[in-house]
């Protein structure tokens, strides 16, 4: 596996906070290759960075999967508080309007929810 690869595969893991496997096809390969191993590790922007410019894109197209995925990752990784999310779907619900806004707010009660439970489930097991 070279370098550029390799290198694409960690930002994946580090992004989405899972393994994803190397997949034969140029699909794959310029969506590791290039966006995860070129463009995710520039130094200009931080993952925060990252992350909230990729909330504002999904959320004006709405795309729901990638919301749930993205809210979740934020949460997960410690980029967004449960608050600064909150504090997102407020804002950007001002700029792509209510229906595409409510979306947002949707998957970030969910993505909360999820986190909680975990949290629940974790402190419970350790009792």
């Amino acid at each position: 596996m070279d370098e550029l690869r390799r290198q694409g595969l960690d930002k994946m893991k580090e992004v989405y906070g899972w393994d994803v496997p190397d997949i034969p096809g140029d699909y794959f390969k310029y969506t590791i290759d290039h966006l995860f191993g070129t463009i995710w590790t520039r130094p200009e922007l931080s993952m925060r960075d990252r992350r909230l410019l990729l909330l504002g894109a999904v959320s004006a197209l709405g795309l729901d999967e990638i919301l749930e995925i993205q809210t979740g990752a934020a949460l997960k990784n410690g980029e967004l508080t449960e608050a600064e999310l909150r504090e997102v779907a407020i804002f950007i619900t001002h700029y792509v309007g209510w229906p595409l806004g409510q979306r947002v707010n949707k998957h970030v009660e969910m993505a909360v929810a999820k986190q909680n439970e975990a949290k629940r489930t974790k402190e419970s097991a350790g009792d």
